[in-house]
């Protein structure tokens, strides 16, 4: 006789494998760390299959694991979306919009960006992932537009379209003593110092790499980051000289109490809108668009 499936175990599963490991699973879900681990216990007992592999940084999915993932992540990705979508029901005129913004987007980029459709007519819900995760959840209409910083490849197996909302400069920015120091001589002053970076995957790094080493330069690579917002948390302490988009320098100087350097010149960051429409229809995503276009990359994209 087959087994039957207890969903909430597969649930339980499912944000484990989210989270990155049962504590932090268990924070979410306001449950005790046993608790959490034994419901996983009766799902592979189930399933007779072990999910989860431990190694020296915690628990990755075992191959079991990945295809019990990709079975629930529709399941309970669908859940959360029908809760988001009924959020605003009881509020006339409320229009719900979700937004996934990858996540080597610069923070102050993306709250920019987003400007032009927050309001009070707009029930406005946003997702920060990696982009492949992101591209997966358009493709299943749980996102209406996602934000990224380059275009779609033809590896991509989402048919989708990108949409440029503009570009911009590149600055280094540094603490004030710092980059006080490391004007005079810019850029070859870099030589020797730590400069924190994106990680290789992103497509602001490889501009980068190849500007270092067509100026010669040989640097400290002092910590990489997929998080644009974390970098910059970093810089703020001292722990390095980082690149930003010279469109928010001033925010950025205000947040984070920096001060830029020079510009990393030849190297420019693009951002771009991505949609499953050719052409678009919605009228909050064209104004998000049309501002972009014409407002926050005015100036700086020439």
């Amino acid at each position: 006789m087959r087994a039957q499936l207890n969903y909430q175990h597969l649930y339980y599963f499912w944000i484990v494998a989210r989270e990155g490991g049962v504590t932090r699973a268990a924070e979410r879900l306001r449950l005790s760390p046993s608790t959490v681990s034994t419901q996983l216990r009766q799902l592979e007992e189930i399933l007779e299959a072990e999910l989860f592999l431990r190694t020296g940084r915690g628990l990755v999915l075992s191959e079991a694991g990945r295809i019990a993932f990709q079975y629930a992540q529709p399941i309970f990705g669908l859940g959360e979306a029908l809760i988001d979508a009924l959020a605003g029901r009881g509020r006339p005129g409320i229009k719900r919009l979700t937004i996934g913004v990858a996540d080597h987007v610069p923070k102050l980029v993306a709250r920019a960006l987003l400007d032009p459709v927050s309001g009070p007519d707009t029930h406005l819900v946003c997702r920060t992932d990696n982009t492949d995760k992101l591209l997966a959840e358009l493709a299943l209409h749980q996102l209406d537009v996602v934000i990224v910083d380059a275009p779609l490849g033809g590896e991509t197996s989402v048919r989708a379209f990108s949409h440029l909302l503009g570009e911009s400069a590149i600055w280094l920015y540094a603490t004030p003593q710092r980059a006080a120091r490391l004007r005079e001589g810019f850029p070859q002053s870099l030589n020797g110092q730590p400069l924190l970076l994106p990680t290789p995957g992103a497509t602001l790094r490889r501009g980068l790499d190849h500007w270092l080493t067509d100026e010669g330069l040989s640097v400290e690579i002092a910590g990489e980051f997929d998080d644009s917002a974390l970098l910059k948390e970093f810089g703020a302490i001292g722990l390095g000289a980082f690149p930003a988009p010279a469109i928010v320098a001033e925010g950025i100087g205000r947040q984070y109490g920096v001060e830029p350097i020079g510009e990393v010149v030849g190297v420019r960051e693009r951002f771009y809108a991505v949609s499953l429409e050719r052409k678009l229809t919605d009228p909050r995503v064209v104004a998000l668009i049309e501002r972009a276009q014409i407002s926050l990359f005015e100036g700086v994209s020439s």
